[in-house]
């Protein structure tokens, strides 16, 4: 009874093809944003927003960013840790060249170079594609691993090899740096990542959109009826390294603060791919609500087993991992199209309730 569009009536083409047409989503979204811009930095406590909450909105970003690659482009990469680094380091070097600079503009400069950077090893997409581009994106994330921890250009030639974020402030309010306040800090990521959320959701409903999930289903099929398949993947790794560049420029800013290439290792990769296989392919929602499984699980499964169980920190890790892994299975074999369609598949029984099918 909540949730029908009965009466809803559309006056205009335009506001049928809201991104959110139905009144309860509004609602509902308008619920979420005031819930996460104010209420949410009044009570929780200094390690919920920089231990959980922060790096939960950088990798939901990072999600975001591979989503537009594999879930709506359709092309497999492993190379998103090195896209993240790419971020980190680049505004690592601005923010030293120019001390001036809005940490904003540095974030989006540093999606800038990683952009470019994604173009160039996108360029084998046009001859390979599947497993054989994953392993060429894998190869790009060894390769700028590799690159900024031997070249010493880009850590300044610091001895220990690692970069620091310097303090940074915008309209007199300090955003980086050990002396940034954690509610400043998760503010400015949750910014970020509405905005990019809000512009993907929009960049995915235009032809530009269309024409990636046309590449997804049947390249072939795309390119006899117009589309241009180079330009159309170039754009998309163009667009998910900008979005992944500018979430390593955030790790390291917002979240770290002082870091080493390690952080960028493959693992990264593989955990930004599995929030994405989790929350769902070609889903901004699922970019979102992937991110929060892969974060808070584990979390929730350590104070179970610690806490509750009262294990041994060593077991209670092995138990957590074994656990984790059966649950990751467990959801996939459930619903392969991850957590967004559990979602969808609530709403459209709301709408048929009290007699849901």
């Amino acid at each position: 009874m909540l949730y029908r569009e009965a009466g809803q009536f559309k006056s205009s083409y335009g506001a049928d093809q809201a991104v959110f047409p139905i009144a309860q989503d509004r609602w509902f979204i308008a619920a979420a944003a005031v819930f996460a811009f104010v209420v949410v930095p009044l009570i929780a406590d200094d390690y919920w927003l920089q231990a959980i909450l922060i790096p939960l909105l950088v990798y939901a970003l990072a999600a975001l960013g591979l989503n537009v690659l594999t879930g709506y482009a359709g092309q497999l990469s492993l190379g998103t840790g090195g896209f993240m680094a790419v971020g980190a380091y680049m505004s690592y070097k601005i923010t030293t060249a120019f001390p001036e600079l809005n940490i904003i503009v540095v974030f989006l400069f540093s999606g800038l170079f990683s952009a470019a950077v994604g173009i160039v090893f996108g360029l084998p997409s046009l001859r390979i594609k599947g497993f054989y581009l994953a392993v060429a994106t894998l190869a790009a994330q060894f390769f700028l691993i590799w690159l900024f921890n031997k070249v010493g250009w880009f850590y300044n030639y610091n001895p220990s090899g690692t970069i620091d974020a310097p303090p940074r402030a915008m309209l007199g309010v300090l955003i980086t740096g050990a002396e940034a306040q954690p509610e400043v800090k998760y503010l400015t990521a949750l910014s970020l990542l509405s905005v990019f959320a809000l512009l993907t959701k929009n960049l995915v409903r235009s032809s530009v959109g269309r024409a990636w999930m046309a590449i997804r289903d049947m390249d072939i099929a795309a390119e006899i009826i117009g589309i241009r398949p180079l330009r159309t993947k170039l754009l998309a790794f163009a667009i998910s390294s900008f979005i992944c560049g500018v979430a390593g420029a955030e790790l390291f800013a917002l979240h770290f603060g002082s870091v080493e290439t390690l952080a960028f290792d493959i693992n990264l990769s593989f955990l930004i791919l599995f929030m994405v296989i989790i929350g769902g392919l070609g889903s901004i929602l699922g970019s979102i609500l992937g991110a929060a499984f892969m974060v808070l699980m584990p979390i929730a499964l350590t104070n179970l087993f610690v806490g509750g169980l009262g294990m041994q920190a060593v077991t209670a890790k092995h138990t957590e991992f074994m656990v984790f892994g059966g649950l990751i299975i467990f959801f996939l074999i459930v619903e392969p199209h991850g957590l967004a369609r559990l979602w969808q598949i609530a709403k459209e029984k709301l709408r048929l309730w009290p007699f849901p099918y």
